[in-house]
């Protein structure tokens, strides 16, 4: 009777363990719905929310999450992921062949030759130590100098630079004043292009670029002792080669001949740090550039459409959600992804990184780096979000990796879109609601 007694209270006990898990696991779920169904920001516009358990492989939370948001540069995770499956340790940088006295080289896309910040520099010293003939080949890029989609008129802003097959020096002009008050611009060839216009009357000192050429014009007014802006140039075959006679200074010819298959390879950087340079501050050159470099791994050929199609079939094809997918930055409108796709896709990430503190080095940090670097506080200074953030007008987006002080590991997509109040507000009210998590979980 006491045995029987005994194994009765057992089960009991076990059953009541039970039950306070699965409530424990309800409460948790019932507090984050609570917490965004009583937020006034989140729900006076399209919110998309999908929070995942890491460790114990399962979907915590999910608000919107198979509706599709235009993700800005939450795009660049994409590009992210197929830069992990297609490059190696370090990006290419060029392609050439030697024909006798004469040295052939093809652009990969390569974002790191003579790059303001990644200083790509080996591509270089190889065409400068040369004693061939150089020819520069043309052939290969097959897209428009813009990706699908983007806004023409913004071409006058430093973070909408064109696209090209040998880019050189960011392709963006930097222009800034001298210690005698003159205003200088770099790569120094472009000075031959920069002229001051009388009728040019904007409300300060600002330099704008034709939009079909490389025509610099500024107003006739006193230039600002800490002016600095960064116009992208009008690239063409004619251009490159210009500038890259008077930096390699020796004759560049130009030839169109199709890349050879038998061509070598110059590496110039670790793709680690072109990662990191592309997602912390969400360069959308690099993230242009990196899609090319991985259509010539693969295609001997620069075309955007081409590698975004084979990442698709090839390494997307299991997302919950098909993405709608056009370039790399997510500077056009026309991209469409899910939340819940998206947190498949970190899922992804995890597993090819495989080193979490090097993937949490790459990414924008909460309070620490990158463009959350003045978003979040940090924990009595330990870092605890580490997301892309993406955002255009009227959209505002966060999706990346969450510790709470629990040591629960967490994924997150909270995707904003359409609405009409400061972007501040939103972007703080996730901040409340991300640290809240962070916090009590």
């Amino acid at each position: 009777m006491l045995k029987s007694t005994f194994v009765f209270l057992l089960i009991i006990c076990g059953l009541s363990i039970c039950n306070d898990t699965v409530y424990g696991r309800q409460i948790k779920k019932r507090k984050i719905k609570k917490l965004f169904k009583h937020s006034q920001i989140v729900n006076d516009h399209f919110t998309g929310f999908a929070l995942y358990d890491l460790d114990d492989k399962k979907m915590i939370y999910e608000l919107n999450a198979d509706k599709y948001f235009i993700p800005a540069s939450n795009t660049k995770l994409f590009t992210f992921y197929t830069c992990l499956k297609m490059l190696g340790d370090s990006v290419p940088a060029l392609r050439y062949q030697v024909r006798q006295d004469s040295l052939i080289f093809w652009g990969t896309g390569d974002p790191s030759f003579l790059h303001s910040g990644l200083k790509g520099v080996n591509a270089l010293n190889f065409l400068r130590q040369s004693n061939k003939q150089l020819y520069y080949s043309t052939a290969g890029y097959t897209n428009d100098f813009y990706g699908t989609g983007w806004a023409w008129d913004d071409y006058n802003d430093y973070y909408q630079a064109e696209i090209t097959g040998l880019p050189i020096e960011d392709n963006v002009a930097l222009l800034c004043a001298d210690h005698d008050g003159n205003l200088q611009v770099k790569p120094a060839y472009l000075k031959r292009f920069l002229n001051a216009d009388t009728s040019y009357h904007p409300n300060k000192f600002k330099v704008k670029r034709d939009f079909l050429s490389n025509s610099f014009v500024y107003p006739v007014m006193a230039i600002p002792a800490n002016f600095k802006q960064e116009i992208p140039w009008k690239t063409s075959p004619e251009l490159t080669l210009a500038l890259l006679r008077d930096t390699l200074k020796k004759p560049v010819w130009p030839v169109n001949i199709p890349l050879s298959s038998n061509a070598k390879t110059i590496y110039n950087t670790n793709a680690d740090s072109v990662y990191r340079r592309m997602l912390q501050p969400s360069d959308n050159f690099i993230a242009e550039q990196l899609l090319l470099a991985c259509s010539s791994v693969k295609f001997n050929m620069l075309n955007t459409d081409s590698v975004i199609s084979y990442a698709k079939t090839h390494f997307l094809n299991d997302l919950p959600d098909s993405p709608q997918w056009v370039d790399g930055s997510g500077l056009s409108r026309m991209n469409l992804f899910t939340p819940r796709s998206i947190i498949a896709l970190l899922c992804k990430i995890t597993a090819e990184v495989k080193d979490e503190q090097l993937l949490h080095s790459m990414m924008p940090a909460g309070g620490a780096t990158g463009t959350l670097k003045n978003v979040y506080k940090t924990d009595n200074g330990e870092v605890f979000v580490w997301a892309k953030t993406g955002s255009l007008s009227n959209n505002y987006n966060q999706s990346g990796y969450l510790i709470t002080r629990k040591g629960k590991r967490l994924a997150f997509s909270f995707m904003n879109n359409n609405f009409t109040r400061p972007v501040k507000e939103v972007r703080n009210e996730m901040v409340r609601l991300m640290t809240y998590i962070h916090e009590e979980f």
